[in-house]
């Protein structure tokens, strides 16, 4: 099947449960946007240099090499990096086409998120939209028992389990999780979250945002005062 045909079942679908074998995965698109993702396992892979790449390390680690230097990254820790790298060991990783970012390393994640979300979930923000609109990196965490209320987003969500058991319930039925399962989420599709005595954690990839900084609304322009105003805020 070609990427092509493979990316519009995937956009006619509500939930996606994409292979678990290394290699390319999928080609979704937002708007103008093109994101491929694929598993990277063992071997050294080349990331491109017209792309920039976010990755979420996954057991037994990998190492990163890169125009900022060489990492050796474990298990739970990410990254993003712009263009031209070369990636070994096991990760997951989301390329977009028409953009340049940052580098940046960190973690490796937390037990729970640090921001409240809906029906006693948690979030965390591992990697910011550099600018409000640009795509980020998240951690949902889903205590057990929970019965999450059903919700939809307004573009995709491209999720990895990397801990716990749990099910994805849609309109197209009923999807057993666990660590290791990576998927799609459609945009505008109802779905919700349910766990039993275990928790669920997600590493979540959105390609866009509604929030982050803007040329007009950022910490350093909102906290530069001239003749006692705050510069970029009208009194």
């Amino acid at each position: 099947m070609s990427s092509t045909n493979e990316s519009r079942l995937y956009e006619q679908a509500t939930f996606s449960v994409l292979p678990n074998r290394p290699g390319y995965l999928v080609e979704l698109s937002n708007g103008s946007d093109s994101f491929a993702v694929f598993l990277a396992s063992g071997k050294d892979v080349p990331l491109a240099t017209d792309a920039h790449h976010w990755g979420f390390v996954l057991n037994g680690g990998a190492t990163l090499e890169s125009a900022a230097g060489s990492f050796s990254l474990k298990a739970g820790m990410y990254f993003t990096v712009p263009g031209n790298a070369q990636l070994g060991g096991n990760a997951l990783v989301f390329s977009q086409h028409s953009y340049r970012g940052v580098f940046l390393v960190g973690g490796p994640i937390e037990n729970e998120g640090r921001l409240r979300y809906i029906d006693g979930c948690s979030d965390s923000l591992l990697i910011p939209p550099i600018v409000k609109g640009d795509a980020c990196l998240n951690y949902l965490h889903i205590p057990p028992e929970t019965d999450q209320t059903a919700h939809t987003h307004p573009s995709f969500r491209v999720g990895i389990v990397v801990g716990g058991l749990g099910q994805c319930r849609t309109d197209q039925g009923i999807f057993e999780l666990k660590t290791g399962n990576t998927f799609v989420i459609h945009a505008d599709r109802i779905h919700s979250f349910h766990t039993g005595e275990q928790s669920l954690s997600v590493i979540a990839f959105h390609p866009d945002s509604d929030f982050g900084p803007t040329h007009e609304d950022h910490p350093m322009i909102n906290r530069t005062i001239v003749d006692s105003q705050l510069e970029g805020h009208d009194e």
